[in-house]
């Protein structure tokens, strides 16, 4: 049964493609970061599960370093095709982590985001966009891939949203270890 509301222990946070020759031609990149990095501090936090990819990295280089200190030591998956789903090991350490939501943020918001949702939900997971946390070089792409993929069944959300649902309430230790983050974004 699907549901519209995240539940941690079914979640598992996607990182797609954010590398170094990429990420400086993001549009708004350094809000894009912000908000990966708190999704990332909530989910080593909280336990919740990461995997992390790269687009051909010959040529597009590795994972950002802001990024690739944040993430378990699990070595991102090495992709050619634009969704993360064909991957060599892909599906299999996506199965090993037996979650049923699965979180994307990452690059390009209409070309590997989009085609990886897409495969998703064709393969009948759970799906959820967090849109201030995935971007394309163009403003108008992420923008229609969004609408694009809300038309398709992926739930579309902001990060600080993602981490609101993770936690379900205040006062908590991961509530009080993840407010000075959540108070930077404002």
């Amino acid at each position: 049964m699907k549901s519209e509301m995240l539940e941690k222990d079914q979640s598992a946070l996607l990182l797609i493609d954010v590398q170094d020759r990429l990420f400086p031609h993001i549009h708004e990149r350094q809000n894009m970061l912000a908000r990966i990095e708190l999704l990332l501090s909530a989910a080593n936090l909280m336990g919740i599960p990461v995997l992390a990819t790269e687009q051909y990295p010959k040529g597009l280089g590795k994972t950002i370093a802001e990024i690739s200190r944040a993430i378990p030591k699990l070595p991102p998956l090495e992709k050619v095709d634009f969704s993360c789903l064909p991957a060599p090991g892909f599906k299999d350490r996506l199965a090993a982590l037996d979650r049923r939501q699965i979180v994307l943020t990452g690059i390009e918001t209409h070309v590997c985001v989009t085609q990886t949702a897409l495969d998703l939900i064709a393969h009948g997971e759970e799906v959820f966009v967090v849109a201030d946390a995935t971007g394309s070089r163009r403003a108008l792409d992420a923008e229609t891939a969004l609408r694009r993929l809300d038309r398709a069944g992926a739930i579309i959300m902001t990060a600080e949203s993602v981490v609101f649902e993770w936690l379900r309430r205040a006062g908590t230790d991961a509530f009080k270890a993840l407010q000075p983050n959540l108070k930077a974004l404002a």
